[in-house]
C-alpha cells in the first residue's frame, strides 16, 4: 500500500489524540513515539489549497495555488471546487460525504483530503479498520513527517464529513471514449435508476389502460343488457379511482422524462465544450467555424431522438406486453390483421431505406456547406462592409439555399412514396378492421361479441400505434445515424497530446535552445523551418527577424506546443517540449500576437482572465506596465468598462495594450511578443518599448518584429531567412557582419527617413 506516511499508534495501541485542531499526542504517548512532531491544523482557505496541493504531489502533479480562483482570500473552498481544480489539472477527482465507517473502509491508494469544520483540512494517510483507527497528518507538516493515529470519537468532533478522493486519470475514461450513437446511448443508460422508474410506471398504465375497455365491455354486455343500475355505480367508481392513479402516474413520468433529458443535456454539453477545447489548433484552422458549429449541433438532434421518439416509442411498446395477449384474448383475427399490417409497414419502410440514405447525406452535406457560409459571414462582416462585399456574399448564400432546398426537396419527394403506400393500411387498421369485427359480430350468436368488439376498437389503436411508430423508427434512426457521424467527424478528431493530464511540469527559468529543429506544414514540400539551431540563456530579450515567410511564426509555434511532429531538439530548460504538460507550458508562456480577441466583458476581467483570483492592484499593475493604464482610466467606468463582442469601442492600439497587459497579468517565466507592437500609434509603441526593459526584467522575452528599431534593445536578434537561420547576434554585430539584417534595417532607416523629411516639408508649408 502506498502512502505519503504510515499512521503511528502510542502505548498500548491507543491512538494519539486529535485536540481541538492540533494533532498533539498524549502526554502519556511521548515517551512511546519519540520524535513526534506537534504541529497544529490551520484554518482558512489557504490550509485546504496545501491539503490538495500535498495529495497532488503525491500523484506526480505540482499545482499551483495562483491557478486557483476562489472568489476572494476570505472564501472558503468547497469540496466541489476543490474538486473541478484537480479535475482540470488532469487527476481524477470526487468530492464525497462520508460516515466513519466507510472511511476507514477507503482503497489506500493515496492520501484523502478531509475538509475541517472550522474552514481547514487534514490529509488521511492510512487505516487499521481492525483497531478502528485513521493515520492523519497536516498538510503543512514537513515532506517526511509521520501521521498519528486518531479514532472515530476525535476525528468526528471536527471533521465536517466532506472529503475529496483523488487519483492518477485512467487510460481512457468515458468522457475520452470516442463519439458514436453507440456512446450516446451508453450515457442513457447510465441514468439506469430513473429509466426503471419510468419504466415501472409506463408498465402500471399499461394495466390501467385495459381497465376502460373492460369497462366499456361490462356496461354493453351486462349493464345495458340486465340494467343493472348498481353494477354502472360500482363501474363508476372503479373508473374514477384509475383515472386519479393514472393522471399522478402520468405526470410523474412526464417529470422523470425531463429530469433523465436535463441531465443527459448538461452531461453532452460539458462534454462536447472539453472535446472541442482540447482539439488542436490547426483543426480550427482547416475548418470553418460555421461548419464546425452546424455539426455540433447535430449531437442534439441524436440526443432529442434518444429521449423522444425512441424513449417515447419503447415506453409504447411496454403496453404490448400487456395489450397483446389481451387482444388475442377478446379476437384473435382481428389481433393477427393487426400484426400483419403492422409487419407490412415495416417492410415497406425497410425498402425504402437505403435511397433515402443516400438522398440524406446530400441534405446533410448541403446544409453543412450553408452553415458555413454563414459563419463565414457573420465572423468576416467587417470586411464585407469595408469592401462592400454584401452582393457576392448574397449571391453565394442564395446559392447554398438553392442547395439545400434542392436536396431537401429531393428526399421529401422519396420519403413521400413509403408515406403514400402505408396510409390505405393505416386507414384499415382503424377502419377496415371495425367493418371486419362488425360482421364477426352479427354472425356470433352469443350475445357477447358486440361488447368484445367496442373493447377490441379501443385497444387496437392503442396497439396499432406503437408498432407503426416502431417501423416510423427505423425511417427516423437514419437521420439520426448520419447526425451522429457528423458530429462524431469533429469530436473524433485527435485530441492534442497529454492536453490534460500527460507529460511534465516543471518550474521554468526559461533558458531556450533548437537543436537541429525541422518542420514541414501538411501539404507542402518546402520545409517552414530548416534545421534550426541557437540558444537562448534565461533572462535574455531575444528579437526575431526576417521576411514574409522564414518562419518567425513557425517558430514560436513550435515553441508554444501548437505542433510536435517537428523533427529534432526543441528544449526548454533541458526538458523536451514534447515530453511538457501542455496546459503547464502555456501557462508558463504569455503570448501577445498581432491580432488578439478579447472576451465580451470589463476591462478588468479581460486582463485577469489567465488568473481570475487576482486583485485590482494586481490588474493596475500590469496595465501600468503595458502602457494600458492612461487610456484606461479616461473610460466611463475604468477598468469595470465593458467591452462588447468585437471590441468596438476600443482602438487597435488599445486592444493591443490590454492583451500586452493580459499577458503579464499571470507574472509568466517566458513572454512571446508576436508581432505585437504592428497594430500600436506610434505613441503608443513608444511608450511600450520604454518598458520592455521593465517588462523583461526576471524572464525571458521573445520578440517577433517587422519593426527594426523596436530590437536594438535586444541582448541577441535571430535573423530568419527562407526556414533557415542565418545569424544570431546583437543589433551592432549584425549590422557589420550579416548582409539581411542590414538590408532590412537599410530599407526602414531610409522609410523613416523619408517620413521625416515629408515630415519637415509639411511643417514648413504650413507655416507659410
Amino acid at each position: 500500500m502506498a502512502f505519503l506516511a504510515r499512521p503511528r499508534f502510542g502505548a498500548g495501541g491507543q491512538a494519539d489524540h486529535l485536540d481541538g485542531l492540533a494533532l498533539t499526542p498524549e502526554p502519556e504517548h511521548k515517551a512511546a513515539v519519540p520524535g513526534e512532531h506537534t504541529h497544529s491544523i490551520g484554518t482558512g482557505p489557504h490550509q485546504r489549497l496545501q491539503a490538495v496541493i500535498a495529495a497532488a504531489r503525491f500523484h506526480g502533479i505540482e499545482l499551483d495555488p495562483c491557478d486557483y480562483s476562489c472568489g476572494d482570500e476570505a472564501t472558503v473552498p468547497s469540496a466541489a471546487m476543490l474538486s473541478a481544480w484537480l479535475q482540470n489539472a488532469g487527476l481524477w477527482a470526487r468530492a464525497v460525504r462520508l460516515r466513519w465507517r466507510d472511511l476507514v473502509l477507503l482503497p489506500q491508494t493515496g492520501p484523502v483530503v478531509l475538509l475541517l469544520k472550522d474552514g481547514g483540512a487534514a490529509l488521511m494517510v492510512g487505516a487499521d479498520p481492525a483497531q478502528h483507527l485513521v493515520g492523519i497528518k497536516s498538510p503543512d507538516w514537513p515532506a517526511g513527517a509521520e501521521g498519528i493515529a486518531v479514532d472515530q470519537l476525535r476525528l468526528e468532533q471536527v471533521w465536517s464529513g466532506d472529503a475529496l478522493l483523488l487519483r492518477s486519470k485512467r487510460a481512457r475514461s468515458q468522457a475520452e471514449a470516442p463519439f458514436t450513437l453507440g456512446w450516446l446511448i451508453s450515457l442513457v443508460f447510465r441514468e439506469r435508476r430513473l429509466l426503471r422508474d419510468i419504466g415501472v410506471a409506463s408498465l402500471t398504465l399499461s394495466f390501467l389502460t385495459i381497465f376502460p375497455p373492460l369497462l366499456v365491455m361490462t356496461v354493453v354486455d351486462r349493464v345495458l343488457t340486465h340494467h343493472s343500475y348498481s353494477t354502472l355505480v360500482l363501474l363508476g367508481a372503479l373508473l374514477a379511482t384509475a383515472t386519479v392513479f393514472e393522471t399522478f402516474l402520468g405526470s410523474c413520468r412526464r417529470l422523470i422524462v425531463l429530469v433523465v433529458g436535463t441531465r443527459l443535456d448538461a452531461k453532452l454539453n460539458l462534454h462536447v465544450f472539453n472535446r472541442l477545447l482540447r482539439l488542436p489548433l490547426d483543426y480550427f484552422e482547416r475548418h470553418p467555424a460555421g461548419e464546425t458549429m452546424h455539426k455540433i449541433a447535430q449531437i442534439y438532434k441524436v440526443r432529442e431522438f434518444l429521449t423522444g421518439k425512441l424513449l417515447s416509442t419503447f415506453l409504447d411498446l411496454m403496453t404490448l406486453v400487456v395489450l397483446l395477449p389481451f387482444l388475442f384474448f377478446l379476437n384473435p383475427v382481428l389481433a393477427g390483421m393487426v400484426l400483419a399490417c403492422t409487419a407490412l409497414i415495416m417492410l415497406i419502410i425497410l425498402a425504402f431505406l437505403p435511397p433515402m440514405r443516400r438522398s440524406f447525406a446530400k441534405v446533410i452535406s448541403a446544409e453543412t456547406e450553408k452553415a458555413s457560409a454563414l459563419g463565414e459571414t457573420v465572423f468576416g462582416i467587417k470586411t464585407i462592409k469595408s469592401l462592400a462585399l454584401e452582393p457576392q456574399r448574397n449571391a453565394l448564400w442564395d446559392e447554398r439555399v438553392a442547395d439545400v432546398g434542392i436536396s431537401r426537396l429531393a428526399f421529401g419527394k422519396l420519403a413521400n412514396w413509403p408515406q403514400t403506400i402505408i396510409t390505405p393500411l393505416e386507414r384499415f387498421m382503424s377502419i377496415g378492421l371495425v367493418l371486419i369485427g362488425a360482421y364477426l359480430a352479427l354472425e356470433d350468436t352469443s350475445g357477447y361479441a358486440v361488447g368484445a368488439l367496442f373493447a377490441f376498437m379501443m385497444l387496437s389503436m392503442r396497439v396499432a400505434q406503437p408498432l407503426v411508430a416502431l417501423a416510423r423508427l427505423i425511417e427516423d434512426y437514419e437521420g439520426v445515424a448520419l447526425a451522429a457521424i457528423e458530429a462524431a467527424s469533429v469530436l473524433n478528431r485527435p485530441p492534442e497530446v497529454d492536453a490534460i493530464s500527460g507529460g511534465l511540469r516543471p518550474r521554468f527559468a526559461g533558458a531556450v535552445s533548437f537543436e537541429d529543429v525541422s518542420f514541414t506544414y501538411g501539404g507542402t514540400k518546402l520545409p517552414a523551418l530548416d534545421h534550426v539551431t541557437f540558444e537562448m540563456p534565461a533572462g535574455t530579450m531575444l528579437g526575431i527577424v526576417g521576411r514574409s515567410g522564414s518562419g518567425k511564426s513557425t517558430l514560436m509555434r513550435l515553441l508554444q506546443g501548437i505542433n510536435r511532429d517537428y523533427s529534432g531538439s526543441l528544449k526548454i530548460d533541458g526538458n523536451d517540449v514534447r515530453e511538457i504538460n501542455l496546459r503547464h507550458l502555456r501557462q508558463s508562456f504569455g503570448v501577445v500576437l498581432q491580432e488578439n480577441f478579447l472576451f465580451r466583458g470589463s476591462i478588468r476581467d479581460n486582463i485577469i482572465a489567465g488568473r481570475p483570483g487576482l486583485v485590482l492592484s494586481d490588474v493596475v499593475n500590469a496595465a501600468r506596465l503595458a502602457g494600458a493604464e492612461e487610456f484606461i482610466e479616461r473610460m466611463p467606468n475604468g477598468y469595470e468598462t465593458i467591452i462588447e463582442e468585437g471590441s468596438p469601442n476600443l482602438s487597435g492600439g488599445q486592444r493591443q495594450r490590454l492583451a500586452i497587459a493580459r499577458a503579464l497579468i499571470t507574472d509568466p517565466r517566458l513572454l512571446i511578443l508576436d508581432e505585437a507592437t504592428n497594430a500600436l500609434d506610434p505613441e503608443s509603441e513608444a511608450l511600450l518599448n520604454a518598458n520592455l526593459l521593465r517588462i523583461a526584467s526576471g524572464r525571458t522575452m521573445v520578440i517577433v518584429s517587422h519593426r527594426l528599431s523596436s530590437l536594438v534593445d535586444c541582448d541577441q536578434i535571430l535573423v530568419l531567412d527562407k526556414g533557415k537561420a542565418v545569424d544570431i547576434a546583437s543589433h551592432n554585430v549584425l549590422l557589420d557582419r550579416c548582409d539581411i539584417y542590414r538590408q532590412l534595417w537599410s530599407q526602414q532607416s531610409r522609410h523613416q527617413g523619408q517620413q521625416g523629411q515629408t515630415h519637415v516639408a509639411s511643417t514648413i508649408v504650413r507655416s507659410r
